[in-house]
């Protein structure tokens, strides 16, 4: 079915999104043909109305190949496999960033004009676009949200690619996509009328949004939206040698904090770890998403297997944390990350309540870290990912603690598959509160 305007597009996809109206909701349109789609999203659900600006970043002399994407607040989307079939070295990288956040900015003042951003923290994000096909853009733009301590997000599309859907849904807490097709082909073909829109044509809509959407008597005022949102914010924390980047989420009454080790060739800014961490803020959970080497130091391979050193600031951090918050501290890892984690909790002194690792390496952790570790510890790992399987199964033989191995049915190592990272969050949700209230010392056990 082809759709006769994006206007259309937007009333169709407002009937999909129908049971979200409420006064918690913010529709956000990404320019510029996402956002006539999202203005009669808006529209009909009587909801708020704002651009979410992200900038593809393109291939230098072919710049409708996409390596990338960046969004506001400095949210960045590589595609290595782009990266490595164009033989792109950091220097290019770095001088398309740079043109594309200079243009973004731009674009970020021009649309706005004077109005202020809308607040999504403690809020429900729809974020919409005309179109979805390779997924990049909308992955950025779901990842700035998810940074500013959106509740739930909903990625919403009149049309998309098969594949880029069911990626974007471990990204996303939910994408309504009324037409999936496999072969999706230019996502202009599927509209009658797919005039360019302008920026000009983004802004006067905005302004007519912000006009005619009354303020909702039980709308929460931003400062009140704010008292009641988690408190979320970037930090620089000092770890052995180094100042490293983390995101500190601290929800109201929250009962412990957990730090997130990163594996190799990921980062704080990584859709799985931020998705389990989102899960463990509406339990009641802070989190510490941090990255354990700095930009510099992430190029040099040695480092990235330098689990010893992973470790110590994955320490150092975790004493900065309980410092910053108070809070009983825990760990979760994620490949490479797992086996810092283990070995920072193993250390003499160390008062980490638990331990969970996703697709984790805790056979790279070393063999007198198992033997000494007492924190709780559950192995996360997927039945499809059979060889990580059995190096888990390998080190846990090594544990006294109490630990348990957990098998995802149908996941392979990176949780892609529909419905696998919700299991993941569940099953760390559920280790938490189960053991982070508890000393770690005491009788070694292990559950089955």
């Amino acid at each position: 079915m082809r759709y006769d305007d994006r206007r259309a597009a937007g009333q169709l996809l407002a009937e999909r999104l129908a049971e979200l109206r409420g006064p918690d909701v913010v529709v956000l349109g990404l320019p510029r043909g996402g956002v006539p789609v999202a203005a009669e999203v808006a529209r009909r659900l009587g909801a708020p109305l704002d651009v979410l600006v992200v900038r593809k970043l393109g291939v230098p002399g072919q710049p409708e190949w996409g390596f990338g994407a960046i969004g506001e607040h400095g949210v960045r989307v590589l595609n290595r496999d782009v990266i490595d079939a164009a033989g792109l070295d950091p220097g290019e990288r770095e001088a398309v960033e740079a043109a594309e956040r200079g243009e973004l900015e731009r674009r970020v003042r021009g649309y706005r004009q004077d109005r202020a951003a809308l607040p999504v923290a403690g809020r429900t994000a729809v974020v919409v676009d005309d179109g979805l096909a390779t997924g990049a853009t909308a992955e950025a733009a779901c990842r700035v949200v998810r940074g500013q301590g959106a509740t739930r997000i909903v990625l919403a599309v009149p049309v998309g690619a098969a594949h880029s859907v069911a990626r974007l849904r471990q990204v996303a807490d939910d994408v309504v996509c009324p037409q999936t097709h496999r072969i999706l082909g230019s996502v202009g073909t599927w509209y009658r009328d797919f005039a360019q829109v302008s920026d000009a044509d983004v802004t006067s809509l905005l302004a007519q949004a912000a006009r005619s959407t009354p303020r909702s008597p039980t709308a929460p005022s931003s400062r009140q939206a704010a008292s009641a949102a988690p408190s979320n914010r970037e930090v620089l924390i000092p770890a052995a040698g180094a100042r490293v980047g983390a995101r500190l989420v601290v929800p109201d009454g929250a009962s412990a904090a957990v730090a997130f080790a990163h594996g190799s060739g990921s980062s704080r800014h990584s859709p799985r770890n931020q998705y389990v961490a989102t899960a463990l803020n509406r339990a009641g959970l802070a989190t510490l998403l941090l990255d354990l080497l700095t930009d510099d130091e992430a190029h040099d391979r040695h480092n990235v297997f330098d689990i010893l050193l992973l470790a110590r600031r994955l320490h150092a951090a975790s004493v900065w944390l309980r410092g910053e918050t108070g809070l009983p501290v825990a760990y979760f890892g994620a490949s490479t990350g797992a086996a810092a984690a283990l070995e920072a909790a193993a250390l003499s002194g160390s008062d980490v309540r638990s331990v969970v690792s996703r697709g984790g390496r805790p056979d790279l952790a070393t063999p007198a870290a198992l033997t000494r570790l007492r924190a709780p510890t559950l192995l996360i790992v997927g039945s499809r990912d059979t060889q990580v399987l059995s190096l888990n199964r390998l080190a846990a033989d090594r544990m006294h603690c109490e630990h348990r191995i957990a098998v995802v049915p149908g996941a392979t190592h990176l949780f892609e598959e529909p419905g696998t990272l919700t299991t993941v969050a569940e099953l760390a949700r559920d280790w938490f509160a189960t053991h982070v209230d508890r000393p770690t010392a005491g009788t070694p056990r292990r559950s089955a």
